[in-house]
C-alpha cells in the first residue's frame, strides 16, 4: 500500500530479488492519477518480466480475495496513528495479514557520510534546514549533495535516477510543480540534487560526486539511507503530532538532534507540549531551538490590497495545515483581505479544497501535470484579487500564466541559540 515512492523503495529493498515471495499489486492512494500504472519489469527485476500492477487503493478488500493475497504492507507516510489501524482492520476482515516495515531494514549503507533531514509533520521547514545545512558544508569546503525523498508521478522507468543540476535538467525531467518546489532551491544554492525510484542506484552514482550526502527527506517519512547524524524537525504549530501521526513517532524516537521550527509564529503553549515530549520521549537527543524567517521580495504590493494567498500543495492537503509562510506574509506586509478562492475553483482543483477542508481560503498550489496547472491557472485568474502573494519556494511566473502582480515569499531557517547545527556537523565530521 502506497502513494509512489515508499513503497516502491521498500519493495526494491526487501522484495525484488526474493525468489520466496511475489509481490501481486501496489495500491495507490495521496496524490492525483498514480493508480492504474505498473511498475515496470525495468525496476521489478528478473521475477517480474510484467512488471507490477498498480492499483488505486479503493479496491484493497476486493484485490485481498480476487488475488488470494496474504499479507499486506503499508507503505507511505503523514496519516494519524487511527487511520493506519483503521487500513489494518480492513486487511483483517478481508483475509490477510497487514504489517508496517522496519525503518532500519529498509535504510540502505552509504560509503560517505550522510546526513538525514525528516520531520514529523509535512510543512514543518525540511527544505529550508536542507539549504543552511548545506551551506554549512559548503563552508566547510565539502562536496554536496542532496537526494530528495520521491515524487516519481510520470514514466517510472525513466524516473529511475534522476540528476538535476539547472533549470534546463527541471524542464527536460518534465516536473511536476511539487517536484520543482524541492528540487529549484537546492539548484539555486549551487548544489545538485537526485531524486527518482532506485534509491541503491541513486546512492552509487551520487557517492562519486558528493563527500557528504545530504538526505532531504519528503513528509514526515524515515530515511531510506542510514544517517551517521539524524536530523528531525517537529512544529509547535501541530503539537501533538509527533506522538499521533505515522512515522512521525520513529523519527522522534530516532533522532540524534530534534529541531524545534517556527518558534517565532507559535503559539506559547504549543512550543511547551513539544518541548515537553522531546524530553518524555528522547531526552539524550540535543533540542535545538529556531524560527522560519519569513521575507517577501514585493511587500508594496501586498499593503492595502486584496490578496490571493498560493501555499505549497502538500502542506495544505495531508499536511493538513490551515496556513503557511504566504498567509503569514500577507498578514505581516498590511494585505487588506486575504481572499477565498474556493468559490472561483475549477476542475481538480476545487476538488482538492472539497477533499482538504482545512486549506479553506488557501489555494494549494497543486500541478500534478498540465492540465492541473491549467485548472490552477484558471483558478487564480478568476479569483478577485490585486495581488497574489506565493508562499511556495519556487517563482511559479516561470510555470503560470496570470496577469496579477506575484510577490514572491522566501522563509529561512534561524537558530535561536548560536550556531549548534554547525557545531553538530563539525562533530559528525571529525
Amino acid at each position: 500500500m502506497g502513494a509512489a515512492g515508499r513503497d516502491f523503495h521498500n519493495f526494491n529493498t526487501l522484495f525484488r530479488n526474493a525468489p520466496d515471495m511475489e509481490v501481486v499489486a501496489f495500491t495507490a492512494t495521496q496524490i492525483p492519477n498514480i493508480e492504474g500504472r505498473t511498475y515496470p519489469p525495468e525496476l521489478a527485476g528478473k521475477l517480474y518480466p510484467n512488471g507490477i500492477p498498480i492499483y488505486p487503493e479503493s479496491d484493497l478488500s476486493e484485490l485481498i480475495k480476487d488475488l488470494k493475497i496474504d499479507e499486506v504492507y503499508f507503505s507511505y507516510s503523514d496519516v494519524p496513528h487511527q487511520y493506519v489501524m483503521e487500513k489494518a482492520s480492513q486487511v483483517a476482515v478481508a483475509g490477510a495479514h497487514f504489517g508496517v516495515f522496519s525503518a532500519k531494514r529498509t535504510m540502505l549503507p552509504s560509503t560517505k557520510p550522510v546526513i538525514s533531514i525528516c520531520a514529523v509533520r509535512t510543512g514543518v521547514g525540511k527544505s529550508q534546514t536542507t539549504r543552511y545545512v548545506s551551506r554549512i558544508l559548503k563552508k566547510m569546503g565539502k562536496r554536496v549533495v542532496a537526494i530528495r525523498h520521491p515524487m516519481p508521478y510520470g514514466n517510472l522507468a525513466a524516473q529511475a535516477c534522476q540528476r538535476f543540476e539547472n533549470y534546463a535538467d527541471l524542464d527536460r525531467h518534465k516536473c511536476t510543480i511539487e517536484e520543482r518546489e524541492e528540487y529549484e532551491p537546492h539548484i539555486d544554492n549551487g548544489f545538485v540534487v537526485y531524486a527518482g525510484v532506485d534509491y541503491e542506484q541513486i546512492l552509487r552514482q551520487a557517492e562519486q560526486e558528493a563527500d557528504v550526502i545530504l538526505w532531504d527527506g519528503g513528509n514526515n517519512d524515515t530515511p531510506f539511507y542510514k544517517p551517521d547524524l539524524n536530523i528531525v524537525l517537529l512544529d509547535p504549530h501541530r503539537a501533538g503530532h509527533e506522538l499521533t501521526y505515522f512515522p512521525s513517532m520513529v523519527n522522534l524516537l530516532s533522532a540524534d538532534v530534534l529541531l524545534i521550527n517556527k518558534m517565532d509564529t507559535a503559539p506559547e503553549e504549543g512550543i511547551t507540549e513539544v518541548l515537553a515530549n522531546c524530553q518524555a520521549y528522547n531526552p539524550t537527543a540535543r533540542v535545538i531551538r529556531c524560527a522560519s524567517q519569513i521575507l517577501v521580495d514585493k511587500p508594496e504590493l501586498i499593503a492595502g490590497k486584496r490578496a490571493l494567498v498560493i501555499e505549497d500543495g502538500p502542506t495544505l492537503t495531508h499536511g493538513g495545515m490551515e496556513y503557511g509562510a504566504g498567509w503569514f506574509a500577507a498578514k505581516q506586509a498590511g494585505a487588506a483581505e486575504i481572499v477565498d478562492a474556493r468559490p472561483y475553483a475549477v476542475g481538480s482543483i476545487k476538488a482538492t479544497f472539497e477533499a482538504y477542508p482545512n486549506a479553506a481560503a488557501i489555494l494549494p498550489a497543486m500541478g500534478y501535470g498540465e492540465t492541473q496547472v491549467r485548472e490552477l491557472e484558471a483558478t487564480i485568474q478568476a479569483t478577485p484579487a490585486d495581488v497574489v502573494v506565493e508562499g511556495t519556494p519556487i517563482d511559479l511566473s516561470r510555470i503560470l500564466k496570470v496577469d496579477k502582480p506575484l510577490a514572491n515569499v522566501s522563509y529561512e531557517l534561524q537558530e535561536l541559540d548560536g550556531n549548534q547545527l554547525e557545531q553538530e556537523v563539525e562533530k559528525l565530521l571529525a
